[in-house]
């Protein structure tokens, strides 16, 4: 008995439609997935950069431009410039990934910008004052680029409103500390050399960091301004009789590659209590000669007590 077959459509009158029509009106039967704005713009946008959870806000980097006088080509640089090692670590295990060298976070930037204010530092220098002796160029260098005029420099652009913190660093207040601040301030200068060149990385340097501090100081060939401090404070004891201050490390902090060092000078008063000068520094060496600077400042001002009272102060004849 042979099988019965059934029938085909061209049977029933009906026509067969070819097998590549039907295979195309049953992909346009299936529902659509919904696809999120995200995924749709890593579809139409393939190669664009993941962008970190932390980037700054737009208005946050043009009100810095305005203060640093310069337009950033490369917007990434002024980030990555502001940027602490703990707020990096803090997206790193977040999961935000940034693709920034150095590991998002500002130190590469800091050292380049050390080295670049130094040689500008060193050029202006040596072309504005021919008459100098190479050692009184290294003292004044060594102001110009040392903490403590940075750190004026700093809060006059008001870099610690932008810098980008870590939540610990946060609380325990890095947007004053002087360290943070300096760190900040020098890699914003590698930025500036890296995006504009450096011609651009010249002007600002010259303009904002060496030059109104030279005119302030309205220096001659003989008044070079005292900048070994401990050396200054020690004279000044010695002339007038008095024992030496003793330095006191009291506080040591941060990681190995990058502590700051709390140092007090407790200078022994005649009639009164100690008086103590109390700074930080990136080395040891750095926070003795500012809390030294401090000592001087205090007996700058007994003295000027004293002569206004009558009294002669010790040592001056």
């Amino acid at each position: 008995m042979v099988p019965r077959r059934g029938k085909s459509a061209t049977a029933y009158g009906g026509s067969r439609k070819p097998r590549r029509q039907r295979q195309h009106n049953r992909k346009r039967s299936r529902p659509r997935r919904n696809r999120s704005p995200r995924a749709s713009r890593r579809r139409t946008d393939p190669g664009a950069e993941p962008r970190a959870r932390f980037d700054m806000r737009s208005g946050e980097i043009r009100a810095l431009e305005e203060n640093l006088g310069y337009r950033f080509q490369r917007r990434e640089l002024i980030e990555q410039a502001l940027t602490h090692s703990s707020q990096a670590r803090e997206a790193e295990a977040a999961g935000a990934s940034t693709r920034l060298p150095g590991g998002g976070d500002n130190e590469q930037l800091e050292f380049l910008g050390d080295a670049v204010l130094g040689l500008i530092t060193s050029e202006t220098l040596f072309h504005r004052f021919p008459g100098f002796r190479e050692g009184h160029l290294s003292k004044l260098r060594a102001h110009l680029v040392g903490q403590r005029h940075l750190l004026r420099v700093a809060e006059q652009l008001h870099i610690g409103q932008y810098m980008r913190l870590g939540r610990g660093e946060e609380k325990s207040g890095g947007r004053s500390k002087a360290s943070l601040l300096v760190d900040a301030l020098e890699a914003i200068l590698a930025a500036l050399y890296l995006d504009g060149g450096w011609q651009v990385a010249r002007d600002f340097i010259v303009r904002v960091i060496v030059e109104p501090e030279l005119a302030h100081m309205n220096l001659e060939a003989s008044a070079i301004p005292v900048m070994d401090f401990k050396s200054a404070l020690q004279e000044a004891l010695q002339a007038s009789g008095r024992p030496q201050p003793v330095y006191v490390l009291v506080k040591e902090e941060g990681p190995e590659h990058k502590k700051t060092f709390t140092v007090e000078a407790r200078l022994a008063e005649p009639d009164t209590a100690q008086f103590v000068g109390r700074a930080q520094g990136g080395t040891k060496k750095r926070a003795e000669q500012e809390a030294a600077r401090q000592v001087l400042e205090h007996l700058a001002k007994v003295a000027d007590t004293e002569l206004a009272n009558g009294k002669k102060p010790p040592g001056r004849t």
